[in-house]
């Protein structure tokens, strides 16, 4: 391996890995630590969109200029030299200076103004606009927190417009500027170290949402009542974590197509595969946690099912314990009813009455309560009610 390539995987490596844990680590507040980066080396007017604006030649930095038009004045006068704008949600009217300064396309424009843009890559002459989503992680809430930065690449400038505290550009500055050899490479270089954060803060995201899926398969099986709204909850985010990460396959796609037509450094082209390479992973592994959800959420409506199933079958159990005593009862009641009749019908005042002055009376309504008793009893008995 050469010198070269060396002292460049140093200076990325000396970020803080963020592989083994689901935070941010270092990168608590992005936007305050960009802001204050950009501050120390170059004050900005309050309400300024311009977080950092830096003129670098032969891989140092060179100019520091306050606002855009000193930066394009610089820029002419330094014909080998190469400008690093960064802007953070600006308006219109930068914009449109931008365009006119640098020949930046209407259509680009527009994208870079009204933000919520899918990952994208396309070249309008010798400048390159490209559209990245950044993810962190919230452990917290256990959401997928996305940023979106635009840049813009020509031949001798890289505009990057953020709407979004991350990605940290702060960072990533600081990186290649410890690299002069990187910075040489062109704006190419710039390009590579912005892609490489952003895939880089794509590692922590995916321990996050294995750490979730985890929890969610022993709530699944524990039974929790909850866990159908979290499995539904995380799938979305999933699926925000999928569209701002398989566009990315195709971007880089594109840019290895041009490699050989417009000259791109040879070490360049190297790193440009690592983060391809990465992004292949990554994109796997969210592929495979959509499929694992949509498993776990199968897997959790037949549970529910069978427990619905055993419920069902308890309530069917006491259902017809609760039959069987309410036909004992019933049973009972009609066998109690007929003497009830008899002895009513013979227990009225009147006079005047069939065998109410006869002799055997008596014996014979006792009889006839006893074979009416009998006889349903026998019915019942034979029915199953008793």
């Amino acid at each position: 391996m050469s010198d070269l390539r060396i002292r460049t995987l140093r200076a990325f490596s000396r970020t803080p890995s963020f592989r083994s844990g689901r935070r941010y680590a270092g990168d608590a507040e992005p936007a305050a630590l960009e802001q204050k980066t950009a501050t120390s080396q170059n004050p900005k007017p309050k309400g300024h969109s311009v977080v950092d604006s830096a003129i670098y030649c032969n891989g140092s930095r060179v100019a520091s200029p306050q606002s855009l038009a000193d930066t394009y004045q610089e820029l002419h006068q330094s014909p080998h030299s190469l400008a690093w704008i960064g802007l953070y949600r600006p308006d219109r009217r930068e914009l449109n200076s931008l365009a006119q300064e640098f020949d930046l396309h209407e259509l680009a424009i527009e994208d870079a103004i009204q933000a919520h843009q899918r990952p994208k890559l396309e070249r309008y002459g010798d400048t390159l606009f490209v559209v990245l989503k950044a993810a962190r992680y919230r452990d917290a809430t256990e959401e997928v927190e996305f940023g979106e930065v635009h840049l813009f690449v020509g031949p001798d400038f890289v505009v990057t417009v953020r709407h979004a505290e991350a990605p940290n550009l702060a960072a990533v500055r600081r990186r290649v500027e410890r690299d002069p050899e990187l910075l040489r490479r062109g704006t190419e270089a710039v390009l590579y170290a912005i892609m490489d954060k952003v895939v880089d803060g794509y590692a922590p995201v995916v321990a996050g949402l294995e750490n979730d899926i985890d929890e969610i398969e022993t709530e699944v099986f524990r039974g929790d009542p909850k866990v159908s709204r979290r499995i539904y909850e995380l799938s979305r985010e999933v699926i925000e974590f999928q569209r701002a990460t398989r566009p990315l396959i195709g971007m880089l796609d594109s840019l290895r197509a041009g490699f050989d037509k417009y000259k791109v450094d040879e070490e360049l082209q190297r790193s440009l595969r690592d983060v391809a390479d990465h992004v292949t992973q990554v994109v796997e592994r969210v592929d495979a946690f959509r499929e694992l959800l949509r498993d776990i959420l199968t897997v959790n409506a037949t549970l529910v099912a069978q427990q619905q199933n055993e419920e069902m079958k308890s309530l069917t159990v006491a259902s017809n314990a609760q039959n069987e005593e309410v036909k004992r009862i019933s049973a009972w009641a009609a066998i109690l009813f007929a003497p009830t009749l008899i002895g009513t019908v013979y227990g009225m005042n009147f006079d005047k009455m069939p065998e109410l002055h006869w002799q055997f009376g008596y014996p014979f309504a006792v009889g006839m309560m006893a074979l009416v008793c009998g006889g349903l009893h026998l019915i019942f008995k034979r029915r199953g009610w008793l």
